[in-house]
């Protein structure tokens, strides 16, 4: 009995929600044995950002093969692992039914449960990776291409999302403006790089508010202000400075993230921050949050980079709380596109 007790938890997790084939096995909701992602970013490159067809084809070509190397590069076997964990949602449809029906395929022939993982759960969750101390409750920033929430979270798989954007996320605002300078895709992290040359304070973009939703964003006034600023420059002949519109776009975007999440820690007394998403490894959103977290006596969690893009030991993280709360699922489960956090 008490050898049950004391046994490690191994969970085999798979994510496929967007253009990262991913697969790990972690042990125990804390410590990731394997990582393995296999990324798709130079093919929708071509492209100008991610052409969903061609992401779901690249899924089922790589999943295996991921999927063993994860397997491998942790030392277990399909037989030591106690549950399977994936994304099922939100993402692209096809990308995520390929993931689904693969973990499904696997819990039936293994005859081990299936734990459906909701995406920003998984984001959320990868601050319990290298953070070891971090335990609920507190307040999570996640920004990604997709996605802009606020998020209280009471307990492991217990979520209230205060926050959210009504219209474009933050990467997603990202991804435009660096396309409008000629940066190309992926924006983000070019736009980051580049802004290290600019100055912040060159332009002053504006930072939208919503009327009645202090916590709510707005990214869409933001990415038209730069593109009128482009244009207006190009009718009167001035010169285009992409360093200082990245710079000045980045500084907008700093200030509204780091203002609403600040504001929610004070308002519900929490002293824990952490942030999650693609868009959290941004080195000015990171420095901006370390220096006013330092100021106001809140303490500051972020994953490494890693961690913050797409990958599956976020989902094995979220998928071990899961299991272990008796979360379950059968060989029904679906991929839903615009699943909302907290939905079942």
């Amino acid at each position: 009995m008490n050898d049950d007790i004391n046994k490690d938890t191994l969970i085999l997790a798979i994510e496929s929600s967007c253009d990262e084939t991913a697969a790990s096995v972690v042990r125990n909701g804390r410590d990731v044995m394997s990582n393995v992602i296999s990324s798709q970013i130079v093919l929708h490159t071509l492209y100008g950002g991610v052409v969903p067809e061609i992401a779901s084809r690249k899924h089922i070509e790589k999943i295996n093969q991921v999927i063993e190397q994860a397997l491998n590069d942790a030392d277990a076997e399909l037989e030591d692992i106690d549950a399977i964990g994936v994304t099922y949602g939100p993402g692209l449809v096809g990308a995520l039914l390929v993931g689904v029906a693969e973990a499904k395929a696997i819990a039936y022939a293994t005859k081990k449960p299936l734990v459906g993982v909701h995406h920003i759960e998984g984001h959320i969750s990868a601050n319990y990776i290298e953070n070891k101390t971090l335990e609920p409750p507190f307040i999570c920033l996640v920004v990604s291409g997709g996605h802009t929430h606020l998020v209280v979270v009471n307990d492991y798989g217990e979520y209230e999302v205060i926050g959210r954007t009504r219209d474009d996320a933050a990467g997603e605002a990202f991804d435009k403006v660096a396309r409008a300078i000629g940066l190309g895709y992926p924006g983000g992290p070019k736009i980051d790089k580049l802004a290290k040359e600019g100055n912040p304070h060159a332009i002053e973009f504006p930072r939208a508010s919503v009327e009645g939703a202090p916590f709510d964003f707005s990214f869409s006034g933001l990415k038209s202000a730069v593109l009128n600023h482009i244009n207006m420059c190009q009718m009167k002949d001035i010169e285009i400075v992409p360093a200082d519109i990245s710079a000045s776009f980045q500084n907008a975007v700093v200030d509204s993230l780091t203002g609403r999440a600040i504001n929610a820690c004070h308002q519900y007394g929490y002293n824990k921050l952490a942030i999650a998403g693609g868009v959290a490894s941004n080195s000015a959103i990171r420095d901006a949050f370390t220096d006013i977290c330092a100021r106001e006596g809140i303490e500051f969690y972020h994953p490494s980079p890693i961690f913050c893009t797409d990958n599956a030991a976020m989902i094995g993280v979220a998928a071990y709380y899961e299991y272990k709360k008796g979360t379950r699922h059968g060989l029904d489960l679906n991929a839903i596109p615009n699943l909302k956090l907290g939905e079942r």
